[in-house]
């Protein structure tokens, strides 16, 4: 089986490439924009063998006609999406960037692809977004009702795919993941940000106090989930990963400030709440467990000191890099 990834450099990208180089049975294509990442971002790097994945760089915005020919020579099996701008507050200032990758380039792809006869699957990594704030467990029959230029991106993407499905039969299946988290995350994201400011003495923000419920899940989880889902899954449906219950951030950054032998209310701020921000995610993944066999596997204390013991082995390295998020359009 012949699996193309985009945004093979992201962080779910590249543990979902590290998880299918261990089926020997499996040839791997990733494609994203920028360079190669090193070792520190990338798991797969420390494989012994990479003789069945080839890296290619190629922007959807950018170099869509040398990517839909790269497509056609290699007819894959299946292509499994990760590419998209995916921060949330930033969409605020320049939501055409978010429109433009997530949406519009997408529209030129499936478009080219629906008319091709290799194709099997489409794994569309969408997002819990895309719903807005819900009471309750929310199921994938919920709306979708996004609350910022980011939410709406991904879930115009969703809708644009769905009609694809209705249509032309494409083979579509879509994730919707929750918090994902573990080593070789952004920088800038908070278990990551956290663990650093933590080491250098700085104080940790937390947007609204961190009273926003999240439901931490790890990397590897999501990456089994969506394999099971690539290779199970029933073309058209949505399938949710979720851990068993929500968190709220301050707890997480509690517990990482317990473990690194910091005070949590010395080393913390309370700061204004981010636009749009959603109060909680609290996905029903019942359909993965029951249809798939998923279900996660790595606790959030278990998860949280294997990130936290990646910033400390890797701290030289880490230390020299940008610890805020920088945008690419």
């Amino acid at each position: 089986m012949k699996i193309v990834v985009l945004g093979a450099n992201s962080f779910s990208g590249q543990d979902f490439i590290d998880l299918l180089l261990g089926d020997p049975a499996r040839q791997v294509l990733g494609v994203s924009r920028s360079p190669e990442r090193s070792a520190l971002f990338l798991r797969c790097k420390s494989r012994a063998d990479l003789s069945r994945y080839r890296y290619v760089r190629a922007d959807l915005n950018q170099d869509m006609d040398s990517l839909l020919a790269l497509l056609d020579r290699e007819r894959p099996d299946a292509v499994v999406n990760f590419a998209a701008q995916s921060e949330v507050a930033p969409s605020w200032e320049r939501p055409e960037d978010w429109f433009q990758t997530n949406t519009v380039a997408l529209a030129r792809l499936v478009n080219h692809l629906r008319r091709r006869d290799y194709l099997r699957r489409w794994l569309q990594v969408s997002s819990p977004e895309a719903y807005g704030t819900c009471a309750g467990r929310v199921d994938e029959s919920a709306p979708l009702r996004p609350s910022t230029p980011y939410a709406a991106s991904k879930a115009a993407a969703d809708l644009l795919l769905s009609v694809y499905r209705k249509q032309f039969g494409f083979p579509l299946l879509t994730v919707r993941a929750t918090n994902v988290y573990g080593a070789r995350q952004q920088l800038f994201k908070i278990i990551p940000r956290t663990a650093i400011y933590l080491r250098l003495g700085r104080t940790v923000a937390l947007h609204g106090g961190g009273r926003a419920v999240k439901s931490y899940i790890h990397v590897r989880d999501v990456s089994r989930g969506e394999l099971a889902i690539l290779d199970q899954g029933r073309l058209g449906e949505v399938y949710h990963l979720s851990p068993d219950e929500g968190v709220e951030v301050r707890e997480v950054v509690r517990r990482l400030c317990s473990r690194l032998g910091k005070d949590f209310a010395a080393t913390t701020a309370a700061v204004e709440e981010r636009p749009g921000q959603d109060k909680a995610y609290l996905l029903d993944s019942s359909k993965a467990r029951t249809e798939l066999g998923w279900r996660p596997a790595v606790g959030l204390d278990e998860g949280l000191g294997e990130a936290a013991g990646w910033v400390e082995a890797n701290w030289d390295e880490i230390s020299r890099q940008p610890l805020e998020y920088q945008h690419k359009p």
